[in-house]
């Protein structure tokens, strides 16, 4: 139970954070604000509809939902190379972050936990 309510906890701060880069609505209410009408279907922001229309985040990129964007962070990797021969030591080598992949890791460092 602790495992899963500590994975929720990270998902939703990183949903947080990368709500730029996902089909998220962006614009939420204030702290303190309520809806008009808590029972009432809530209506996505112009924004929100805009990008669910266009399929397109704000500054041109194509929006992603949390597991497509999980999926493209995931091909991010560490290689380890080992030469054939035995007098030439290893190394790792990792291999370059793409700019989607680049702009999700700066948005992932604001993350501030209490």
């Amino acid at each position: 139970m602790f495992l899963c309510t500590l994975a929720y906890y990270v998902e939703w701060h990183m949903r947080q954070a990368l709500k730029p880069m996902l089909f998220d609505d962006e614009e939420t209410l204030e702290p303190g604000q309520s809806r008009p009408d808590p029972v009432a279907q809530k209506q996505p922001s112009a924004s929100a509809a805009k990008k669910a229309r266009t399929k397109l985040t704000a500054d041109g990129q194509p929006a992603h939902s949390f597991q497509t964007l999980l999926g493209d962070l995931a091909t991010l990797c560490r290689n380890t190379i080992k030469p054939g021969l035995p007098s030439n030591p290893s190394w790792t080598q990792d291999t370059e972050p793409t700019t989607l992949q680049q702009k999700a890791f700066a948005l992932l460092n604001k993350i501030t936990v209490m």
